[in-house]
């Protein structure tokens, strides 16, 4: 995933606007103009990194000078210095809780991906993990990058990214196959169709109607199986891609796997996925106190 600087820089620094307010009181009062420090972000727990370029970015956008000591996708233990920065106390220390919560979120969602990129791999399946849109507001770009960090794939982006037909336009339109005819002639040649279905005989209705992709909503991975013999004896399946979504998790995924679906999303990825536990630290204290008492 890619935004130019410029672009990224906008998201970052509104994020900074809003948790600044008219100023950060705590750091203008007691911290005196001037000063400047080194600090350090230290991991407090294993994880994979996530938001490196992000944090660089928000950091030299601000005249402050940033070294990354790890780079996106890489691991790291606790206790390793993932970023320094050194200038400007007081800028340091008002952007510290908007660097670590970009830092923190994304890392966590990396880590997490990674887990169960992993455990599939572990277990010799193919199964791709992905996200969904349920992302908090503003944060789309930044979740989503974070689960491509990790090894997962971002799934739509936006509404216009794909067709998805889900439950709701059905409802409206009437029936699973009018729904695909209707997007089939309406809808680029580059844009595939995916049709949400919450029974068997729905997944075999929209394959036959030629959705390039079936996703398999809240089905257990008995049903999952069940879904994907149907296709195979319509002789279906190699047409179409099988997603299964819904409940999936650490404890269930290769059950899901083992059903024999081609993709698992998983919206607790990006909105319950648990941030890592990162600090700021100022790493030459000295500095603060010799030029304080300067003034």
């Amino acid at each position: 995933m890619f935004l130019p600087k410029k672009i990224l820089e906008e998201k970052l620094l509104a994020f900074l606007k809003e948790d600044l307010g008219l100023g950060d009181v705590t750091t203008n009062t007691i911290v005196a103009p001037g000063v400047k420090v080194e600090a350090a972000v230290v991991a407090k727990e294993a994880g994979v990194a996530a938001g490196m370029e992000e944090a660089l970015i928000l950091l030299e956008s601000l005249n402050l000078k940033a070294k990354a000591k790890i780079s996106d996708g890489e691991e790291f233990r606790r206790g390793s210095v993932l970023l320094e920065i050194a200038g400007d106390a007081r800028t340091i220390l008002s952007t510290e809780r908007v660097l670590l919560n970009v830092l923190s979120r994304m890392s966590g969602i990396a880590t997490q991906t990674r887990k169960l990129v992993e455990k599939l791999r572990d277990a010799n399946f193919r199964t791709v993990v992905a996200s969904t849109r349920k992302t908090a507001p503003g944060l789309a770009y930044f979740d989503k990058k974070a689960v491509k960090i990790g090894g997962g794939d971002t799934h739509r982006l936006h509404l216009d990214s794909m067709v998805l037909i889900k439950d709701n336009h059905i409802a409206v339109i009437g029936s699973v196959a009018e729904a695909v005819k209707k997007a089939r002639e309406t809808v680029s040649f580059s844009q595939k169709i995916e049709v949400e279905v919450s029974s068997v005989e729905e997944a075999v209705e929209a394959a036959e109607a030629g959705a390039d992709i079936i996703m398999l909503d809240n089905f257990s991975p008995a049903q999952a199986k069940k879904a994907i013999k149907a296709l195979e004896k319509r002789k279906l399946r190699k047409k179409v891609l099988v997603e299964a979504s819904g409940g999936i998790n650490e404890d269930n995924i290769l059950k899901y796997a083992s059903a024999g679906v081609d993709i698992v999303s998983i919206g607790a990825l990006t909105h319950s996925s648990r941030s890592l536990d990162m600090s700021l630290e100022v790493t030459d204290a000295a500095k603060i106190f010799s030029a304080q008492k300067r003034t």
